[in-house]
């Protein structure tokens, strides 16, 4: 038998998405025959979840399950993919996990306030921090932001940044814009209707068939229209109304007027698959839409598509982490932990940001192997004037207000789009 043949027969894909791994997944508890390959990491098996499973991180998450086996080929695993946007269907499953005292290994998901929601059910892994000497290579929000209650409770594997706007670059020249001038929400805006006047092009490509993807582009909207100190403002709990009210407003004409019929429907891997093939001109999304155009055929930056910092919003990065957690009561604490020294290895963050769209959180990368794109990325992040929290994905608010905010986005800004009661909503979701 090959080596390979000896991995392969260690590693095993559950590659359920969806309702079906909500449910397969969902209702185990500890002592689960492990025919599905959720027993909850059985013996010493380290079992890890994650919900890469789309254009941008299935590639991504393949490299880094290949180079944890080079790495550590004597560790048996599970890598466990849960489908579902926004990380949604993973919550849920590693919420039920939890509760019934059976938690996976590690798995997927955001430091910051967003720990807080584990709070109680969280090991401390200060001593893989230690070992690795992560504090020493890591930027400083990783350092600060993966720590809870007095010790560090998770390790970062990539940054995403949040502030994004990308576009197809035939369709924005067939109707003359150029991205480089725009420089505010109000400039977009008259670029999407230049779009629509002079092609048969979608101007702005939306995936809204979970909220997430609106509330992520209230945040982007907010931060280039109204600036830092009102985006700060609004996340530590003293919004100023006529800021959201304002930046609602804005939103609004963009999603009455600029995007897909379709854009209910579909999440964002259908809406992105717009931009590359040349049925949309620009899309709001973080830099894991990157990740998918690498991963596409003839699909290549600066010729057929191109990055522009979402208007308004230039000389700041938004930040966003993908980082592994480390719950207590772990089923197999050991192979845990080297998974963990693993995940802020140098291999494990080549291996992963390059197909995902992110960059290291390390700062001793080598950034050769990652393209033009997140090396100006890397550049951009290094010479920022402000790197804000991001809303949606954790960094900025507790994941109890961001259900709020949510919430209000599904009743009362998804078509019809009602600015004062979405303004309210919000200013109150987030209130001290």
């Amino acid at each position: 038998m090959t080596d390979q043949d000896n991995r392969l027969s260690r590693r095993h894909f559950v590659g359920a998405t969806g309702a079906a791994t909500l449910a397969g997944l969902a209702g185990c508890s500890g002592g689960g025959d492990g025919g599905d390959g959720s027993d909850g990491g059985s013996g010493n098996t380290l079992e890890v979840l994650h919900a890469w499973t789309g254009g941008d991180g299935a590639r991504a998450a393949e490299a880094l399950v290949t180079a944890f086996d080079e790495a550590h080929p004597d560790i048996e695993h599970e890598f466990n993919p849960i489908g579902g946007g926004g990380n949604q269907n993973l919550d849920a499953v590693v919420a039920n996990r939890l509760q019934n005292g059976n938690p996976p290994s590690s798995f997927a998901n955001w430091p910051g306030p967003n720990l807080q929601r584990y709070e109680g059910v969280l090991g401390e892994v200060g001593d893989v921090w230690e070992s690795e000497g992560f504090a020493d290579v890591m930027v400083d929000e990783a350092v600060d932001l993966h720590q809870y209650n007095g010790a560090y409770r998770a390790v970062p594997l990539g940054s995403h940044r949040l502030n994004c706007l990308f576009y197809n670059t035939s369709v924005v020249e067939e109707a003359g814009v150029d991205p480089d001038s725009l420089t505010s929400v109000s400039a977009l805006i008259d670029a999407l209707d230049t779009v629509q006047t002079e092609t048969d092009k979608t101007p702005m490509t939306h995936g809204a068939s979970g909220t997430w993807t609106t509330t992520q582009l209230f945040a982007s909207t907010m931060l280039g229209q109204e600036g830092y100190d009102a985006y700060m403002s609004f996340l530590d709990g003293n919004p100023d109304e006529a800021a959201v009210r304002a930046t609602f407003e804005s939103l609004g004409e963009i999603l009455e007027n600029y995007i897909n019929e379709d854009a209910a429907s579909i999440g964002l891997t259908e809406s992105n698959q717009n931009i590359i093939e040349g049925n949309a001109a620009f899309i709001h999304q973080g830099n894991w839409a990157a990740g998918a155009y690498r991963n596409a055929e003839d699909f290549n930056y600066d010729e057929d598509w191109g990055f522009k910092t979402y208007p308004g919003s230039e000389g700041m990065y938004m930040l966003h982490f993908d980082s592994f957690l480390y719950p207590s009561n772990n089923p197999s604490p050991e192979a845990s932990k080297t998974f963990l020294s693993f995940v802020g290895s140098k291999e494990a963050q080549i291996a992963f940001n390059q197909y995902k769209g992110s960059i290291p959180t390390r700062t001793d990368v080598d950034m050769s192997e990652f393209g033009p794109y997140l090396q100006e990325t890397q550049q951009d992040f290094a010479e920022a004037d402000e790197r804000p929290p991001n809303l949606q994905h954790g960094l900025g608010v507790p994941s109890e207000t961001m259900t709020a905010l949510n919430e209000v986005i599904s009743s009362e800004f998804s078509r019809p789009y009602n600015v004062d009661a979405a303004t309210q909503g919000f200013v109150d979701a987030v209130s001290n």
